[in-house]
């Protein structure tokens, strides 16, 4: 029997030469760094400038940081909104989201329906989102108080993105909405690939649906729950889109997050200074890499699972 061995000097040609691993590469890496490496250092660099039209820069060291910490009380609000938002929001988008993938997992009724009634939000842009919610929300003729109106309990009516004690709660249950069908979607795909013999020998053992749940199937989902927690996180700490559609930051800075914050700072307000947003921009990337490192060691998996 003769066994076929590749000639070594057709190996080699079929190798990429370092010129042609560049040739290909540059363009990606030219656009990624003007589009992603550039703005990042230019932001870092406007940080500690005030930044004037025509050109005319002034290096403040930490004055911006100084400012931002001890005098701007906006700001504060808006990393109170934001904090709030981002923890609320996060465990309702990923335990919601494993709630419906255990309904679909189980075979309710109607399953593939309800699996696409719940992903169809994941499918819409935020403008169509936000414009449909702010319909909904209307005080006069939206769905929310003719609901309310019609089973008699007209009482609770609100003007639901105009109170500031409900319009951050009110966009918050918009977001939520949007994206549970996608960690539905996720956590769908994980209960599937689990091995069937364990669940099967859970059942052999007649262990009850909601102990196979809390000690078979959530330790298994152990890291899919953490990196979605960890993606949702960085999402909601830099939500813009439908806090901007919906409320545009009011009323009285009740719905305000950082990110909206900066864009006014930077765009809206008439202070013809970069330097600013800048710094607000820089100290935010910094406390959302602080909070991604911590939350991956706090959940990381510490017990190896078998199988």
């Amino acid at each position: 029997m003769t066994l076929w061995v590749w000639p070594r000097r057709e190996i080699d040609a079929r190798r990429a030469a370092p010129a042609t691993l560049t040739l290909f590469l540059a363009p990606a890496l030219l656009l990624y760094a003007g589009f992603t490496i550039y703005p990042v250092l230019r932001t870092f660099y406007n940080s500690v400038h005030t930044i004037r039209p025509h050109g005319i820069q002034e290096f403040v060291g930490f004055a911006n940081f100084s400012a931002l910490l001890q005098t701007d009380f906006v700001f504060w609000k808006a990393v109170g909104n934001t904090a709030l938002f981002t923890v609320v929001a996060t465990i309702a988008d990923v335990f919601g989201g494993l709630l419906l993938a255990l309904v679909l997992f189980s075979r309710a009724p109607l399953a593939p329906l309800l699996r696409i009634v719940w992903f169809t939000p994941v499918l819409m842009s935020y403008v169509v989102v936000g414009i449909i919610w702010v319909w909904i929300y209307d005080y006069d003729w939206g769905l929310a108080n003719q609901i309310l109106r019609a089973i008699g309990l007209g009482a609770f009516e609100q003007s639901w993105l105009g109170d500031p004690r409900t319009a951050l709660w009110s966009v918050m249950a918009t977001h939520v909405w949007k994206w549970l069908g996608f960690n539905m979607i996720i956590f769908l795909a994980a209960l599937y690939a689990l091995p069937s013999e364990v669940l099967g020998a859970a059942e052999l053992d007649n262990c009850g649906w909601l102990a196979k749940l809390v000690y078979i199937i959530i330790p298994m989902l152990r890291p899919t729950i953490v990196n979605l927690l960890v993606l949702s996180f960085i999402g909601k700490m830099m939500v813009f889109d439908l806090i901007w559609i919906m409320t545009g930051g009011g009323p009285l800075w009740s719905t305000e997050t950082v990110s909206t914050y900066v864009y006014k700072r930077a765009f809206d307000w008439n202070t013809f200074d970069l330097g600013y947003p800048s710094a607000i921009a820089v100290l935010w990337f910094i406390i959302i890499l602080a909070f991604i490192v911590l939350m991956t060691r706090l959940l990381r998996q510490r017990d190896r699972l078998e199988f």
